[in-house]
This record gives C-alpha cells, sequence and structure tokens, in this order.
C-alpha cells in the first residue's frame, strides 16, 4: 500500500489578506443602494469607478486611485442616464474609458480626463440603444478592441462594435438570442472564442459569441447556477450557486461536458450571492460572498482533487460589491498577488484588501509573477468578427519591463522600440576589411553591444513602476503621507544606486570583450 501525503507542496499556502489602514480607504463615499447582484465596483491602476446614489437618473463616481480618505460631498459625478446604473466596466486596453450601463435600456461609452473632474460629467463618447429593456450587464472582450458585450432584460445578448465614428449605435453587429430568462452573468475563456452564460433558469450554456450558437448546456438539477466563470486554460468552469437544499454551492465543471460537474462543495446556509474571481497566472480561486465579510481562496488544478482549500479571509465588515485590481496594478514589491476592494454600505467606506504571499526577500519574486495580460489588443474588432482567435499579448510584472511579444504592436510601435543606437567610435580599429576567420570575433562583440545597449534603454525606462511615473504624485496632505512618500524616496534612491553598480560592472566587462577582441585580431 502507497501512502499518500496529507498536504502537498505549494507557493500559496500561507497567502493572507491585508487590509488597507484607515488612511488608504475611501471614505464617505455614497455607494448605491440598489438590490441587483452586481459588483457596482470597477478598478484599473489610476481610477476607483463605484455607482452611487443620485436623483433623478443614475450615476456613478471616478475617484483617482490615489486620492484616499474622506470624499467631498460634493465630489462630481459622471452622470447621463435616466435609470440606475446597473453595472460598470473598465475597458481593459484604455484605462480613460469606461463602459456603463443602466435601467434606460442604453449603454453609455465615457471617456474619463486625466486631470480631476471639477464638475459633473454629462457628455459621454458613444450611446448605445438596442435593448428593449433595462441592462443589467457589461462585458469587454478580453483580447480585441472596441467589442462590447451587453445583456439585458429582453433575454438578448448583444455584440456591439465601437470602431466607428457614430456617436450614437442604433443596432449590435450580432445579437444572441438563446436565453429563455434573465442573463445573470457572463464570462469569457482566455481569447474571447467562448462565451459562458447563466440565466434565472439556473442553466448555464456555452455560446459561441459570433454565431449565437449553444455548444453546450448544463440541465443538471442538484446544482442552481448563479455566476459563472472560465478558469484560464484549464478547460473548466467554475459556477456558484445553491444546492437542493438551499446551500450556497460552488460546482466545477469540464468544459465539454456539462451534463454533471466534476465536483461540488457546499459553504454555507447564507442567502447571499457569491462572485467567484480566477488569477490564471497563479491557478488561486477567490470566493466572494454578498452579504459577509469573508472571502474564501483555493488552488484550482487539473488533478483531482480539483479544488484545494487554501485559507479565509474573515472581516466584521459585511461587502455589498467588490472590485479587483489588474494585475499591472499590483505592488510587487510587498509581494501581492490579487487586490480587492470591499464595498461597506453600512460605512460608506470602500476597504483595499491585499492578498499577499509571505516572502523575507525585498527582490522581485520570479516565481510568483508569471507573464500576465498586458493592455495591449491583440485583434481589431474587424479581425475578431470575420473569425480570426488570438490569446493575450503578455507582459511581465517586473519594474520597467517591456511586452512579451513584440510582434504584436503596430508597425511604427515596433520600430521606435527596435532602434538601438551605439556609437562607432569605440569599434572604429576593427573595422577594416577582414578575412572569414575574423568575422565571428568581430559579430561576438557587436551583438554584445547591442545587448548592452538594450538592457541600457530598459533601464533608462526603470523608473516607471508597473507604467506609473513616481514623480507624478500629489503633494502629502498629511504626516503620514509625507512619511510614505519620504520612504519611497529612499527604496527609490537606493534601487538606483544598485543600477548604477550594475551599469559600472557591465561597462568594465565590455571594455575588457573589446581589449581582448583587440588583442585577438592583432595577432592576426
Amino acid at each position: 500500500m502507497s501512502w499518500h501525503p496529507q498536504y502537498r507542496s505549494s507557493k500559496f499556502r500561507h497567502v493572507y489578506g491585508k487590509p488597507a489602514s484607515k488612511e488608504n480607504c475611501y471614505d464617505s463615499v455614497p455607494i448605491t443602494r440598489s438590490v441587483h447582484d452586481n459588483h457596482f465596483c470597477a478598478v484599473n491602476p489610476h481610477f476607483i469607478a463605484v455607482v452611487t446614489e443620485c436623483a433623478g437618473g443614475g450615476a456613478f463616481l471616478v475617484i483617482p486611485l490615489h486620492q484616499t480618505g474622506k470624499l467631498d460631498p460634493h465630489y462630481p459625478k459622471v452622470c447621463g442616464h435616466r435609470g440606475n446604473v446597473l453595472d460598470i466596466k473598465w475597458n481593459p486596453f484604455d484605462d480613460f474609458e469606461i463602459a456603463s450601463c443602466s435601467e434606460d435600456a442604453t449603454i453609455k461609452i465615457w471617456n474619463i480626463p486625466k486631470q480631476l473632474l471639477t464638475r459633473n460629467l454629462t457628455t459621454y463618447r458613444k450611446e448605445l440603444m438596442g435593448h428593449a429593456r433595462r441592462v443589467g450587464l457589461v462585458e469587454w472582450h478580453p483580447t480585441t478592441a472596441n467589442i462590447l458585450f451587453s445583456a439585458g432584460y429582453d433575454y438578448k445578448v448583444m455584440v456591439w462594435n465601437l470602431d466607428t465614428k457614430d456617436s450614437v449605435i442604433s443596432g449590435p453587429v450580432r445579437t444572441i438570442n438563446c436565453h429563455q430568462d434573465v442573463i445573470l452573468s457572463m464570462s469569457f475563456n482566455t481569447n474571447g472564442s467562448l462565451l459562458a452564460t447563466t440565466c434565472k433558469d439556473r442553466k448555464i450554456r456555452i455560446v459561441d459569441p459570433r454565431l449565437g450558437i449553444v455548444l453546450q448546456e448544463a440541465s443538471y438539477k442538484g446544482h442552481r447556477a448563479n455566476k459563472v466563470l472560465f478558469l484560464g486554460n484549464l478547460k473548466k468552469l467554475l459556477s456558484t450557486g445553491t444546492s437542493r437544499w438551499n446551500n450556497r454551492q460552488m460546482a466545477l465543471w469540464d468544459q465539454d461536458n456539462l451534463s454533471v460537474p466534476l465536483t461540488e462543495e457546499d459553504l454555507d446556509g447564507s442567502s447571499g450571492v457569491l462572485f467567484p474571481f480566477f488569477d490564471s497566472d497563479t491557478s488561486m480561486l477567490y470566493i466572494v460572498g454578498k452579504g459577509d465579510g469573508n472571502i474564501r481562496y483555493y488552488e484550482v488544478s487539473t488533478e483531482k482533487p480539483h479544488l484545494t482549500y487554501l485559507t479565509e479571509y474573515r472581516s466584521y465588515n459585511p461587502q455589498k460589491g467588490i472590485g479587483i485590481m489588474p494585475k499591472r496594478g499590483l505592488d510587487v514589491s510587498s509581494c501581492e498577488i490579487f487586490r480587492f476592494y470591499k464595498l461597506i454600505t453600512t460605512k460608506s467606506l470602500i476597504e483595499p484588501v491585499s492578498m499577499i504571499v509571505p516572502r523575507r526577500s525585498e527582490s522581485y519574486q520570479e516565481d510568483i509573477y508569471p507573464p500576465t495580460a498586458s493592455a495591449q489588443p491583440s485583434l481589431t474588432a474587424h479581425e475578431w468578427l470575420s473569425g480570426m482567435n488570438r490569446g493575450p499579448i503578455m507582459m511581465s510584472l517586473r519594474p520597467g519591463s517591456e511586452l512579451l511579444d513584440p510582434q504584436a504592436l503596430p508597425p511604427e510601435r515596433l520600430l521606435s522600440n527596435s532602434v538601438v543606437q551605439v556609437s562607432p567610435q569605440p569599434l572604429e580599429p576593427v573595422k577594416q576589411p577582414a578575412e572569414d576567420g575574423d568575422q565571428a570575433p568581430f559579430s561576438l562583440l557587436e551583438e554584445k553591444v547591442t545587448k548592452w545597449t538594450t538592457e541600457h534603454q530598459l533601464e533608462e525606462k526603470s523608473w516607471l513602476t508597473n507604467g506609473f511615473d513616481i514623480f507624478e504624485c500629489p503633494p502629502p496632505k498629511t504626516e503620514n503621507e509625507l512619511l510614505q512618500m519620504f520612504y519611497r524616496q529612499q527604496e527609490e534612491i537606493r534601487r538606483l544606486r544598485e543600477l548604477l553598480i550594475q551599469r559600472e560592472v557591465q561597462t568594465k566587462q565590455l571594455e575588457l570583450e573589446i581589449k581582448n577582441l583587440r588583442m585577438v585580431l592583432g595577432q592576426f
């Protein structure tokens, strides 16, 4: 008989949740009192948007991420809908563009100015009109620019092409009519070629988003699904809902066979909706309950048992909604692998909660930050509508790094990034006609110089930390903010000293290589 250990090795077994301090929360925020089961919050590396209460229509707030503390009661809103706003989503490829949908049966696309709002923003960039009843969900395509999906209470999912000059778009490019009731959630697979939905009839459907054809349908009676989520490239789905005995439950499904779930797990007897979030980079699953303050997290694998419970973040403050920061906006220096923004209506508070891997080293941890999806689309709207599929363009979270797939950049962007200027003076003595035997040392030297100058260009951009200019910070308002800025500057000085030492070492190595090659060429 073989013995199997009870515990398995994992880098994320000791992940813990760290709530932000009071001064780093967003206080006095008038969070919406809507009863819809949506997130009501959207976050990107520049802004946090939250649906708010507004008399005479619908509105939401857009707050700069660094503007923490107590919110001005007269802070400007983004308002233009005639009904309550039900969902908001940032464009994954443009941090200054956001989509909102409302009870007035319209979807609006807004351009958020880079400077702070001084008055209410009422001018939208585009208005999408096509639904007959209120629109409950919007979702951007994960890899294609200017493609937006919306789901309404008319039981339709509509596909919109925003790559037009018209400010009012009166009809979608595709309409999916396979649902028999209200759509509760939508989720894309990694390259956006499949769309999974849950409906009020408690069925899970996998749909071809271009053709509107149902590829798979789950009619399993033991699990009433409410939310569904594609689990990255694992070819699996995860749904949350209720069991036959009204316990909150999650179920794992095979993407190619929805007849019976691979596994089911009852969580508790509460009545709030469970919001699932999946981090495809670390294969970690987070389950957030509406109406309670807990966040459970699991590790997902292709082998049994597919779900491995890690631990649970507990809080006494119940969340009404939740927002998540994209991976490119995380603080890699503190080993942060996920960040939530909890909407706490009882305190009118937005509380960031960071999921952190405890590490002693202060250097960049390559093993917990694999390449992640960047903010660069891999397809145009026309290419996707014509049938093309392509995965996301990946990037490294190491500060100052570039995209890992430069072939997908536009030609002019690729050209500007690939130009390397090398001073020819050190190579003039060896620019004489040489025989075949001398070609190798010269090409080797040229290769080393090109590599060194490329690294030099990357290091010149390294003061951009995860896409942020560290010098474009607001002046400190409190003593704590002043101390934090002082510590950040000290850390930046230390890092620049290290880069300077590395540069000097590289310079000496290059000089030594040039000297050796000159000696070799002098013998001939």
